[in-house]
């Protein structure tokens, strides 16, 4: 099945993002024919492993409602946005549009501290399953969980499954 109408963007953090959690979620999403823009704080963002440097489409403060989804990628540098206003105020007009939210590893916070996964079923890194809880999820430490518009998964060993369910999900 391709869903080359539809677009999403991925929220990456300007370093220590996630490999796995942003290449192979991105591949899978591409492979079923999504079109994906890429954004964060500033241009180039350095991953955390093989310190690959990623090209930015936008920054945060110019995404437009042009896109179906808005995905969140996990790793120690994803912290930078549970604080950041316009990315929380991003995750929180995405829900109320009705659009996928998606967010892998440590990202699921991100969501919590946007205010929008109250009452919902969520996975993240094991790491940070009880911060998750204390925003008033149900913890499931699924691989992958689905809760109406919102997508969570647990880490890098997801990503895959992550890309695809996102792509299912549109």
């Amino acid at each position: 099945m391709q869903l080359g109408t539809k677009k999403v963007i991925m929220i990456i953090a300007p370093e220590n993002f996630r490999d796995e959690e942003y290449f192979d979620t991105r591949d899978a999403l591409e492979f079923k024919g999504v079109d994906v823009d890429v954004a964060s704080t500033s241009n180039p963002a350095v991953s955390a492993v093989d310190k690959r440097e990623v090209q930015i489409d936008k920054i945060l403060p110019d995404i437009s409602d042009e896109y179906h989804g808005i995905i969140f990628i996990g790793g120690s540098g994803a912290k930078v946005f549970f604080d950041n206003q316009t990315a929380l105020a991003l995750a929180s007009k995405y829900y109320e549009e009705g659009k996928i939210v998606a967010a892998i590893c440590v990202a699921p916070l991100i969501l919590g501290y946007a205010g929008i996964i109250k009452d919902k079923k969520a996975t993240c890194w094991e790491g940070a399953a009880k911060d998750l809880e204390d925003f008033g999820i149900e913890y499931t430490g699924a691989n992958v969980e689905v809760d109406g518009k919102i997508i969570t998964a647990n880490g890098p060993k997801a990503s895959g499954e992550f890309g695809e369910t996102i792509a299912e999900n549109l």
